[in-house]
């Protein structure tokens, strides 16, 4: 079968080697002048930046793509697990090291915040427990079909139903668990993984620390964009296509099936066609006619983000590969995320990649990619609303890490939601597509393929499962899959 894929982001790349894998002919169309999407990179000025997603988790996925192709991984990505899985840091003070041992994590957390340590354990194995018994039907498996209902695994999750805590919010699970406000915010804020609000997603995503705590955080060698060039290498080793700098300007369609896709060069042929582009976009800008899923569409967007890429003169041994500098109003900041606004005490993510590959920044310096949370994209003045932000945040640090970090930012790049909605085409900036703010969510995100027009199917992280290079990557997984069921048959 001869399959166009719209958009060359992790979960396109990766969409493309299982297919080509199954033994397709893909081509994929990519509008910028490089792969990877939002995990790409950049230098500048001495410095190497990863330029959007930091975090590393579950890298089965990744070797999976390669046993997939039946190519070895040795020599073509590597990574190690990190001894610390973040410091933290408050307001007050306070600091926290979680370990990558469990077991030293909750020492650490009783020792520091008097939370008794298998009080975090016990927590921990609840949240593999409920991974176990239902992450890998929401997951790993299509929602809308009947098939992924009509299993054993389906009723044994059933049986543990009240477990889930669908109807309690993630902040109430915590503090049942935990009590102390700041290991509740701690624990709180995984929420944000799928730009989500703690006070109102659902329990459900207390699963999310089982990937971090009990399966680990792993650094890729060379940093977040090797994930990148090694799915791009392996697609291109399998004989797919790649036009870059096309950008796609419509799916062509004919009694309800899927013909292919009309560039500037004109018209593509394809049997099939899988959309890694925003699903509002895929369709407002590429099947302006067809009947779109307005109440899908609808749905409220996950939280941006406005990064600083800061180089910075000095190195600061107490800071670690990820590091968060929290608010002391964290309910406050998420409520301000949802009027579109960001408090004068925001949230701060610190990613040193430096860390871990020296060559990231010149010696005794260090690359700082420095994140908010951000609302999405809604007409706000952004240049006075990042001097602002800015301001405040050279403020919350210089206090609580005792430098004048103004003086020591030797270069400067920023991101705003304006600019990722330009650069990758999410629909109003949103990171994540849309949030997870309420019970359903999970079932009313778009499904992989299209109900009205065959051969049209859909993966990234604005469609099931969700946003982050995990879930982008088992949605390219399960986009393959339907593809291939609908071959065979």
């Amino acid at each position: 079968m001869k399959i166009g894929i719209i958009g060359a982001g992790i979960s396109g790349l990766a969409a493309a080697v299982r297919l080509a894998s199954q033994g397709h002919e893909v081509e994929v169309f990519e509008a910028n002048s490089y792969p990877g999407g939002k995990l790409s990179a950049f230098e500048q000025d001495g410095y190497r930046f990863d330029a959007g997603p930091s975090l590393f988790t579950m890298p089965a996925y990744v070797e999976d793509l390669f046993r997939t192709a039946r190519t070895p991984i040795e020599g073509r990505f590597k990574y190690i697990q990190v001894p610390i899985t973040c410091n933290y840091f408050w307001n007050d003070g306070t600091q926290l090291t979680a370990w990558a041992d469990t077991r030293r994590f909750a020492a650490e957390a009783e020792r520091i915040l008097g939370v008794p340590a298998r009080r975090v354990l016990d927590y921990l194995a609840l949240s593999a427990k409920k991974y176990r018994l239902a992450g890998h039907i929401f997951l790993e498996k299509s929602l809308h079909r009947w098939d992924t209902w009509l299993s054993a695994n389906v009723l044994k999750a059933l049986t543990f139903l009240p477990g889930f805590d669908l109807f309690t919010s993630m902040h109430q699970v915590n503090e049942r668990w935990f009590g102390h406000p700041k290991l509740v915010q701690l624990f709180d804020r995984y929420a944000t993984y799928n730009g989500s609000n703690p006070y109102k997603a659902p329990g459900m995503l207390t699963i999310i620390p089982h990937f971090e705590h009990n399966l680990g955080v792993y650094y890729p060698e060379g940093g977040m964009h090797s994930i990148t060039q090694a799915v791009f290498g392996l697609a291109q080793q399998l004989g797919v296509r790649f036009h870059f700098g096309q950008r796609v300007e419509a799916i062509t369609t004919d009694r309800s099936r899927v013909t292919g896709l009309r560039t500037a060069e004109g018209v593509h042929r394809f049997q099939a066609v899988v959309s890694n582009m925003d699903v509002y976009y895929t369709y407002k800008r590429l099947m302006p006619e067809e009947k779109a899923p307005e109440r899908i569409l609808r749905q409220p967007k996950s939280t941006s983000a406005l990064i600083f890429y800061w180089g910075v003169r000095q190195a600061f041994p107490q800071l670690d590969l990820h590091n968060i500098f929290f608010s002391e109003r964290y309910q406050e900041e998420f409520e301000a995320l949802e009027r579109g606004e960001i408090i004068d005490d925001p949230t701060v993510y610190i990613n040193i990649t430096s860390k871990y590959t020296p060559t990231d920044a010149p010696p005794g310096c260090e690359n700082w990619f420095v994140m908010i949370n951000a609302p999405s994209h809604r007409g706000q003045d952004w240049a006075a609303l990042i001097e602002r932000v800015r301001n405040e945040v050279i403020a919350k640090l210089d206090r609580l890490l005792g430098v004048n970090l103004r003086a020591l930012i030797d270069t400067e790049a920023i991101l705003s939601p304006p600019e990722i909605e330009a650069k990758t085409s999410s629909h109003l900036g949103a990171l994540y597509g849309y949030s997870s703010n309420t019970q359903m969510a999970a079932f009313l995100r778009h499904a992989n393929f299209s109900r009205r027009i065959r051969g049209l199917y859909f993966c990234g992280g604005s469609v099931h499962p969700g946003g982050g290079i995990p879930l982008c990557l088992l949605s390219a997984k399960i986009t393959s899959e339907l593809i291939g069921l609908s071959s065979q048959s």
